[in-house]
């Protein structure tokens, strides 16, 4: 299957709408149910585990991929759902619980994940051992760039150590992160939820003089959610990503301009965007996901505005409201497309298992559901192109100025 997109200066490929310029593969194995399949389904044995921060779609995942396991025949007693992470594997206190139908019926309707989960500090050597010693053959990992990490290192240390399993990934990330594959799932549902707090700022800032609302919303390295919820809503008037580098005083001015022209402004920033204007910036480490330990853009924001706009100074007071849902956007079940399509990628999960792939992951690639090697879509993060038609797209609609 070809993939289609754009040329960087040195020829490698990439999508012309991704800050992205790797070498990708020129095509990928469809996703699908194969005629030959290389276990017998009275003999498997097999685990779902999901790790990570929360997702809208991990419920639905789960439920999938267990529905699909018992159609292909799989004993019920066989499925095993890994508590807590991947730490569950072989921690004393999160003992695997056993996943029948009747178990996970209903859990796509509830936010979350019904198996818990954590972040980092798996032992891969322990894990493949619990493997070995527990028969399992087909291991189905739910997560990110981390969580796919992991399920990467499982398949190469099953193999050193000579353990029969399939390794199968389903990429999961709020953040939208993932390199190569269209979508992660839960995003939509993220981007709905977001759009939520745009409108209740729209409202607070349109009912004062001089409204301002600032809106953090998630996105560490990417500025995906911010940017869609943006375009989506149709209130933003100024839209801060991290990809895009902005100077605090010319956004003071730009909101100055806004206010002249209708009053009031509305302001929706990534939680990754201005870490360079903090004096935390950049000096706060990473968490147990390797992922970059963030300053508060958002409550800065809001000190820097109202410093400017104060009684008595010439630009004018602002009635400035702060909101940040935070992690409210991802802890909600899924939207409709959403859950189509958490259902299709745990069908395609099991799918791929079955046909003897391993160390692969099932994404929507081109509008096509295909296995991609892990390895590929790890090797960096998917950012927003501050070139790319989606980001002009959106700074054209809201007339949004060059603030660097």
């Amino acid at each position: 299957m070809p993939r289609t997109g754009s040329f960087c200066a040195d020829g490698v490929l990439t999508n012309g709408d991704e800050d992205s310029c790797i070498l990708l593969p020129e095509w990928a194995i469809r996703c699908g149910p194969r005629k030959t399949i290389y276990f017998d389904p009275q003999q498997v044995s097999a685990a779902v585990v999901t790790c990570g921060g929360l997702c809208p779609g991990l419920n639905d995942v789960v439920q999938n991929i267990v529905y699909t396991l018992t159609d292909y025949g799989v004993p019920e007693d066989n499925i095993l759902g890994i508590r807590y992470g991947l730490r569950g594997f072989y921690e004393r206190d999160a003992k695997p619980i056993t996943l029948t139908r009747k178990y996970v019926d209903g859990i796509h309707l509830k936010g979350g994940t019904m198996l818990g989960t954590s972040r980092g500090g798996a032992n891969v050597k322990e894990i493949v051992r619990r493997i070995d010693l527990w028969g399992l053959n087909m291991v189905f990992v739910v997560g990110g760039n981390g969580g796919n990490a992991a399920a990467n290192a499982i398949s190469e240390e099953c193999e050193a150590q000579g353990v029969c399993c399939s390794v199968v990934g389903v990429p999961k990330s709020i953040d939208n992160d993932i390199l190569i594959i269209d979508k992660c799932f839960g995003f939509e549902t993220a981007v709905q939820e977001a759009q939520r707090a745009l409108l209740a700022a729209k409202v607070e800032a349109g009912s004062a003089r001089n409204g301002l609302g600032v809106v953090k919303l998630m996105g560490r390295q990417s500025g995906f959610i911010a940017m869609q919820a943006a375009m989506a809503s149709g209130v933003a008037d100024v839209c801060l990503i991290p990809e895009i580098p902005f100077r605090m005083d010319k956004l003071c001015e730009h909101v100055e301009s806004i206010f002249e022209k209708q009053g009031h402004c509305v302001v929706c920033v990534a939680e990754g965007a201005g870490q360079d204007l903090l004096t935390a910036g950049g000096t706060g480490g990473t968490d147990a996901s390797g992922n970059p330990i963030l300053a508060d853009i958002g409550i800065f924001m809001r000190n820097e505005f109202k410093k400017h706009f104060k009684v008595g100074d010439a630009h004018g007071e602002a009635d400035i409201k702060y909101i940040d849902p935070s992690y409210m956007i991802r802890s909600v079940p899924t939207t409709s497309n959403d859950r189509i399509y958490c259902k299709v990628l745990g069908q395609g999960a099991v799918h791929g298992a079955f046909a003897g792939f391993t160390d692969v992951t099932v994404g929507l690639v081109n509008t096509h559901y295909v296995y991609l090697p892990i390895p590929t879509i790890i090797q960096a993060a998917r950012k927003v192109n501050p070139k790319g038609r989606r980001w002009n797209r959106l700074i054209t609609a809201i007339r949004q100025p060059d603030m660097a």
